[in-house]
């Protein structure tokens, strides 16, 4: 096993996750790398099919059938200072480490609550299953979840159904549950894009506290760059598998090194920037195209289809991940010109 920086609570190498069938492979990731060190949040940034969510369940060790780890790394330092990689531990080493020191968010409450138990119970089964402590404890506990993240009047709230709260509320209920035992990581998967904005300011303010309060590193993956601007210290953007660029936050709003990173921002509403100069609204930018078909990706740059940037090179030369300055890697041909 490979050394692990002392600053760094997760590392991953070169992953690839495939899902093999008799009729085809999709390598859904391939080749992915990053670094998130303790007590800072990465964003994970992409559209649907960039490979996010399946980088994210690699991690957590909950990948079904066909897709598996195909190679690669994930080093994980626990609490006590033990790594681990995830990448080999087994389903039995993965049941100690969910929950008490990894856990994960995610997308939809709804989907992820179980509508027969009341939120105390839920909160309560995750205190249960990782600590030798009493019923009463165990609520008194959960309680405790329910007042740190903000959920008013909590001791009547305590034994509501999921249904019987709004979006955010259970968004917070899941916030609650993923905290429960402390962890050292937390895996945010677009946690607020079922929200409202005004919601989703208070859950990423939320977030935000809670990192602080507890300490914990934050993997926190996303289709907004403009949520990215609110919590993320570095961020890493996904595209069909690969990560495209790698940068610290502030410098990629300012600049980007790839086209497919420029595009995603010019996708963000922007109040000054889409109007014209009569003062009417410009219609909304989108990136041309679509993603392809992992299984049937150009011989060159992925992107080439999509890109304003592509001269001929880009469709016949895969493009590698390289140095584009001080703390930032792209994959572009023509990240220097950009």
């Amino acid at each position: 096993m490979r050394e692990l920086a002392p600053d760094t609570i997760l590392s991953v190498r070169d992953l690839r996750t495939w899902f093999t069938t008799k009729r085809l492979t999709a390598k859904a990731v391939d080749g992915v790398t990053f670094d998130l060190k303790r007590g800072q949040t990465l964003a994970v940034v992409g559209e649907s099919g960039s490979g996010k969510s399946v980088t994210s369940l690699s991690i957590m060790g909950l990948l079904s059938r066909p897709g598996a780890i195909e190679s690669g790394d994930v080093l994980f330092r626990d609490s006590k200072g033990t790594v681990h990689d995830l990448a080999r531990t087994s389903p039995r080493g993965f049941r100690k480490l969910r929950g008490r020191e990894i856990a994960m968010i995610f997308q939809e409450p709804m989907t992820s609550l179980n509508p027969l138990y009341t939120v105390g119970d839920q909160i309560g089964e995750m205190i249960a299953l990782h600590e030798n402590i009493g019923r009463e404890e165990t609520r008194k506990r959960a309680l405790e979840m329910l007042g740190h993240v903000e959920i008013p009047d909590a001791a009547n709230r305590l034994d509501d159904y999921p249904h019987q709260m709004s979006g955010g509320m259970r968004q917070r209920v899941m916030i609650a549950m993923a905290l429960a035992c402390n962890p050292s990581l937390l895996i945010a998967d677009e946690p607020t894009t079922a929200l409202d904005v005004t919601i989703q300011a208070q859950i990423l303010d939320l977030l935000r506290r809670l990192q602080t309060q507890f300490g914990m590193s934050i993997l926190f993956i996303t289709h907004n760059l403009g949520v990215v601007a609110e919590i993320a210290h570095e961020v890493v953007v996904m595209y069909a598998g690969r990560v495209v660029e790698q940068a610290p936050v502030i410098e990629l709003f300012q600049k980007q090194k790839h086209p497919y990173t420029e595009g995603l921002l010019a996708c963000t509403p922007n109040a000054e920037r889409d109007l014209n100069p009569d003062g009417e609204r410009k219609a909304l930018y989108s990136i041309p195209g679509s993603v392809p078909p992992i299984t049937a990706l150009p011989p060159g740059c992925a992107f080439e289809p999509r890109c304003r940037y592509a001269i001929s090179a880009c469709s016949t030369i895969p493009p590698q991940l390289e140095s584009a300055g001080v703390d930032r890697l792209s994959r572009c041909l023509r990240s220097a010109e950009i």
